[in-house]
C-alpha cells in the first residue's frame, strides 16, 4: 500500500473540513452571545467560502496520444473498474475536458459547441449562459454508462478551410502545424470547444479540478486554455512518450506554455512497458528506461528527479484486476507520491494563513467588545457602591449626573458624523484608483498600444507597460489605505480619551498579495506576446478574446483588493456603532437602576450583586470564546492530518474513525 496524491488531497480535504467545523462551532457561541457585528459577520463567511469551494486544479498537457486520459483513468478513476475516459488507439480526446464536482448541478456532461469560438466570448463568459451548452446526463452509479457518455468528447466534424481557418484550426502562415485535409479538401476539428464533467468522484468532492488539454493545435487555438486555466492550474503535468521521447511538437509546448512554471511542473514519460524487450533483460530495459529519462531531462533542462517514468496502461490495468506486482512495475505510486508531497502542503499552508489571520481578527473582536463590557459594568460597581448609606438627596443628584453625562456623551454624535464623511471620501478615493473603471481604460490604452505595433515587439512592451501601470494604482491605493488609517488612529485616539471609547485599528489592508498576484499573470502572459505569437494576435477575434480573458482575470485582482480595503473599512466603522450602542444602553441601564433605587430601599445590593453576576458570566464567555479560537487554530496548525487515507492495487479507500469504508463506485458516490 502506497501513500499517494489521492490519498494526501483526501487527508487535506478532511482537514479542511473539519477546520470548518470548528469555525462553526466558534461562529455558533460569538452568535448566541451576540459578539459578532456586520463586518465579522462578512469575514467569517469569506474565511468559510475560501475553504469550502477552495479548488485545486490539476492540468494535463501533452501532444495527442501520449496517454493523458489514460493517466488520469489510472490515478482518478480505476475505482470504477473500468477505463472512463475515452483512451483508445487512434481516437483521442479532442476539446479540452474539464472533471469536477458542483453540488448544486446533477450528474452530466456539458459540451459547448465549436461555433461558440466565432462570437468572440471567453469560456469565462460562457460558463454563465447554460442555454449555450449542450448536456448528455448520466447515472453516475453506473460505470458502464458514463463511460458512453463520455465518448462524446472525441467527437469531430469536418469543415471547409475556411471555417477551421475562423475557428483557429488553420493557418497559412504556419502551415506545418495544419491537420491533413481529405480528398475534398476538408479539414477534421473538433465538434465542441469545450466540456463539463460534472461527477461526484470523493476527489472531486475535496474540490480537485481536473483538466485534460488536447494537444498544441487545441491549446493555441483557446486562449483561454494558454491565459486563462494553465497559467491558473496549481500543478502541470506535461506528459511524453517513452517510446518517441521528446518531439519537434513537445518541444513547442514546454517552451511556449510550460516552460517557465518551474515550481509546479510535472513531466512524465509515459508508456515504459513500450520499451519492454522480450530478447533483453530486465536490468537491460532498466537501462534504457533510465537512459531516456535522463535524455529527457537534458532536452527539457530540468533535473531528471523530476522525469517520472510510468506505464499509465499498465496502472489501470493492475488496479483493476487487484494487481500489486504490476502497479509496483508501473511506477505510477511514486508519482503520486511526489504529487501529494510537492504540491499539497503548499495549498495547506495557505488555508492555515487565512484561517490564522481570521481567528486572530475574530479574537481581537470580541476581546474588545467584552473588555468594554466589563469596563463599564466597573463604572456602575464604583458608582453604585458609593451610593451605600446616601440619602435621596445624594441619589437625585446622581441622577442628575447621569442626565448630563448622556447630554455631554450624545455631543459626540456630531464629531462622529464628521468623522464618517471624512471617512468616506478617503475610501472613496482609495477604492476609485482601483476601480474597473480604471481598469478597463488602462487595458483598452494597453490594446491600442498593441493594434499600432502588432508585427513587432510592441505587444509585449504594451502589456509590460500595463502591468507596471497597475501595480502602480495598486501602490497608489495602498498610500491612501495607510492616509486613512492614520486619521481613523489619530480620531480614535481623541474619541477613547473625550467619551470614552476603547476604539483600536488592526493592521491596515495587505496590498501586497495583490501585487504578488499581478506579478504571477505577468510572468505567465508576457511569454504570449512574443514575435511567435504576433500573426494570432493580429486576429481581431483572437485580439478581443486576449482583452476579455485579461480583463476578466486583472478584474478579479482588483475587484478583491477593492473586498478587502471595505471589509477593512466596514470593520473600523462597525466598532464605532458597535460602541456607540453599547454606551447608549449601559447609560440606560445605569439611569433605570438609579430609579429603581430610589423607589426601593433593598434594589441597591440587589443591583450590586446583579452586576457582580453579569461580570462573571463576561469573564466565562472570554474564556470559551478563547478556547474555541484556540481549538481552530491548534487544528489549522495540526500537521497530522487525520483520518489516514491509503490507496492499494484495488483503487482508493477511504480510512474513517469506524473503519474502512468500501471503495466500490456506488457506495463511494452514495457517500
Amino acid at each position: 500500500m502506497t501513500t499517494s496524491f489521492a490519498s494526501n488531497l483526501d487527508a487535506l480535504g478532511t482537514w479542511r473540513e473539519s477546520l470548518t467545523q470548528q469555525l462553526n462551532n466558534l461562529v455558533r457561541y460569538l452568535s448566541e452571545h451576540e459578539l459578532l457585528d456586520e463586518a465579522s459577520s462578512a469575514l467569517v463567511e469569506s474565511l468559510r467560502e475560501r475553504l469550502s469551494h477552495e479548488k485545486l486544479i490539476v492540468a494535463f498537457v501533452a501532444e495527442f496520444s501520449r496517454g493523458k486520459s489514460e493517466l488520469i483513468n489510472a490515478i482518478f478513476f480505476s475505482d470504477t473498474g473500468r477505463r472512463v475516459l475515452p483512451a483508445t488507439p487512434g481516437r483521442t480526446t479532442m476539446c479540452p475536458v474539464e472533471l469536477a464536482w458542483d453540488p448544486a448541478e446533477p450528474s452530466a456532461l456539458s459540451l459547448l459547441p465549436i461555433e461558440t469560438r466565432l462570437q468572440g466570448r471567453s469560456l469565462g463568459e460562457m460558463r454563465d449562459q447554460p442555454q449555450a451548452w449542450t448536456r448528455v446526463p448520466f447515472d453516475a452509479s453506473d460505470a458502464d454508462q458514463l463511460a458512453e457518455a463520455l465518448k462524446e468528447v472525441i467527437r469531430t466534424r469536418l469543415v471547409s478551410r475556411e471555417d477551421a481557418k475562423s475557428l483557429g484550426f488553420w493557418s497559412d502562415e504556419r502551415p506545418d502545424d495544419n491537420p491533413r485535409p481529405d480528398e475534398l479538401g476538408r479539414v477534421e476539428v473538433p465538434a465542441w470547444r469545450h466540456a463539463l464533467i460534472n461527477y461526484p468522484h470523493p476527489l472531486l468532492r475535496q474540490g480537485l479540478v481536473v483538466l485534460d488539454t488536447p494537444g498544441l493545435n487545441a491549446i493555441g487555438a483557446e486562449p483561454e486554455l494558454t491565459l486563462g486555466l494553465l497559467p491558473t492550474a496549481h500543478a502541470t503535468v506535461f506528459i511524453l512518450g517513452a517510446d518517441t521521447g521528446v518531439t519537434k511538437s513537445d518541444m513547442a509546448i514546454w517552451r511556449d506554455h510550460l516552460g517557465t512554471r518551474a515550481q509546479t511542473r510535472f513531466v512524465v514519460l509515459n508508456k515504459i512497458d513500450a520499451l519492454l524487450d522480450p530478447l533483453g533483460t530486465p536490468q537491460q530495459t532498466h537501462r534504457q528506461i533510465e537512459s531516456q529519462q535522463h535524455q529527457t531531462a537534458r532536452t527539457l533542462e530540468i533535473p531528471p528527479e523530476r522525469v517520472f517514468p510510468l506505464s499509465a496502461r499498465q496502472a489501470l490495468a493492475a488496479r483493476v484486476g487487484g494487481d500489486k506486482r504490476g502497479l509496483s512495475r508501473s511506477r505510477l505510486p511514486q508519482f503520486e507520491e511526489a504529487l501529494g508531497v510537492e504540491l499539497l502542503p503548499r495549498r495547506r499552508e495557505l488555508l492555515e494563513r487565512l484561517v490564522l489571520d481570521g481567528s486572530q481578527s475574530l479574537e481581537n473582536f470580541f476581546v474588545r467588545h467584552l473588555n468594554d463590557r466589563r469596563r463599564q459594568l466597573a463604572e456602575q460597581m464604583l458608582e453604585l457602591r458609593g451610593l451605600r448609606g446616601k440619602s435621596g438627596a445624594k441619589l437625585r443628584l446622581m441622577v442628575a449626573r447621569i442626565d448630563a453625562d448622556i447630554v455631554e456623551f450624545e455631543q459626540c454624535t456630531t464629531r462622529l458624523q464628521a468623522l464618517r464623511a471624512v471617512h468616506l471620501r478617503m475610501l472613496k478615493e482609495a477604492l476609485g484608483v482601483i476601480a474597473s473603471n480604471r481598469l478597463r481604460e488602462e487595458v483598452a490604452e494597453m490594446q491600442s498600444e498593441m493594434t499600432r505595433s502588432m508585427l513587432s515587439l510592441g505587444a509585449k512592451r504594451a502589456f509590460v507597460a500595463l502591468c507596471t501601470r497597475l501595480r502602480d494604482m495598486l501602490r497608489k491605493s495602498k498610500e491612501h489605505s495607510d492616509e486613512l488609517r492614520e486619521m481613523l488612529a489619530g480620531s480614535f485616539s481623541q474619541l477613547n480619551a473625550e467619551y470614552g471609547f476603547s476604539l483600536s485599528l488592526s493592521s491596515g489592508p495587505k496590498f501586497e498579495r495583490f501585487v504578488e498576484e499581478l506579478d504571477l499573470i505577468e510572468t505567465n502572459y508576457v511569454q504570449y506576446l512574443g514575435l511567435s505569437q504576433a500573426l494570432r494576435l493580429a486576429q481581431p477575434q483572437f485580439m478581443e478574446q486576449f482583452r476579455r480573458m485579461l480583463i476578466s482575470k486583472l478584474r478579479m485582482v482588483f475587484e478583491n483588493a477593492s473586498a478587502e480595503l471595505d471589509l477593512w473599512n466596514k470593520t473600523a466603522s462597525a466598532q464605532i456603532d458597535a460602541q456607540l450602542r453599547e454606551r447608549r444602553r449601559a447609560f440606560r441601564i445605569r439611569r433605570e437602576a438609579l430609579d429603581r433605587i430610589q423607589t426601593a430601599s433593598g434594589e441597591l445590593e440587589s443591583r450590586l450583586a446583579e452586576i457582580d453576576a453579569q461580570d462573571a458570566r463576561l469573564q466565562q464567555q472570554m474564556t470559551e470564546a478563547i478556547a474555541l479560537v484556540e481549538s481552530l487554530r491548534a487544528r489549522a496548525c495540526d500537521t497530522r492530518v487525520a483520518p489516514t487515507v491509503t490507496t492499494s492495487e484495488h483503487g482508493l479507500r477511504l480510512i474513517t474513525d469506524s473503519g474502512f469504508m468500501d471503495s466500490s463506485p456506488a457506495q463511494q458516490i452514495g457517500a
